[in-house]
């Protein structure tokens, strides 16, 4: 398997699974303890790894949701708690999560080696979100580790592809209109869809592909036995998590 094969086959699920955590009744009762509602609990926690800051620093970092939104819900959940605190309490959720779901997934220690790989091998610089999750430390247990790893390598995507949004001449409300359309309006884009050209979907293309760019040399990291044991664990995985 190639290194670009390896990235048309395992991000697209990671992408998916790595946010599988995040409105889990368990996630949602955890942020409850501390006075947060579920959204502010997701973005508190999931932009907390960048530490107490403003909440423009979050919207640069998150993207693709409308600064208003990000103003509203950042600043008036982190009265309730610090950032840091809650960024380390959602990981502990991202990790309790995976310890219920994957304990019978068989060889997760060569899954988590791939992935771990790939993690060690991504360079950080730019993407700020996958810095800041990155840079915590991981489950020593398997099921919360493959778990962890699984949301990390969602961020280093994620974080990748805003990156090749902005460099494609593409706007982030409109590449979300693109990708998500379903979703605009709840991150607080409004009713009215934007307007797109035809040289929007043709940049959001080159984005698409510039993005797989970018990953492709942390997943050459990986040998044929890494990837096949990567794209193995994530075709067990996906249906615990579902």
């Amino acid at each position: 398997m190639s290194p670009d094969d390896l990235v048309h086959a395992a991000c697209p699920p990671i992408a998916k699974l790595g946010s599988a955590f995040y409105f889990q009744p368990e996630t949602v009762a955890k942020g409850k303890e501390h006075g947060i509602d579920g959204f502010r609990f997701y973005m508190l926690g999931r932009g907390g790894v960048l530490g107490d800051v403003e909440a423009p620093v979050i919207a640069s970092a998150f993207g693709y949701f409308h600064p208003a939104v990000i103003e509203r819900l950042w600043t008036s959940a982190r009265q309730k708690m610090a950032p840091r605190d809650a960024g380390r309490l959602y990981l502990d959720c991202c990790r309790d999560f995976g310890r219920r779901r994957l304990r019978e997934i068989p060889n997760l220690d060569a899954f988590c080696a791939a992935a771990d790989a790939i993690n060690t091998a991504a360079d950080p610089a730019g993407l700020a979100l996958y810095a800041g999750v990155s840079a915590e430390p991981l489950a020593d247990d398997l099921p919360a580790r493959a778990m962890q790893l699984i949301t990390v390598l969602r961020e280093f995507r994620g974080s990748a592809h805003l990156a090749a949004v902005i460099a494609s001449g593409v706007t982030p409300q409109v590449a979300h209109y693109l990708k998500r359309p379903d979703d605009y309006a709840a991150f607080g884009w409004g009713d009215e869809s934007p307007t797109v050209t035809d040289e929007d979907r043709a940049n959001y293309a080159s984005a698409e592909a510039l993005t797989d760019r970018m990953v492709r040399p942390a997943y050459s990291a990986v040998d044929e036995a890494g990837a096949d044991a990567l794209v193995a664990g994530l075709n067990a995985i996906a249906p615990a998590l579902a």
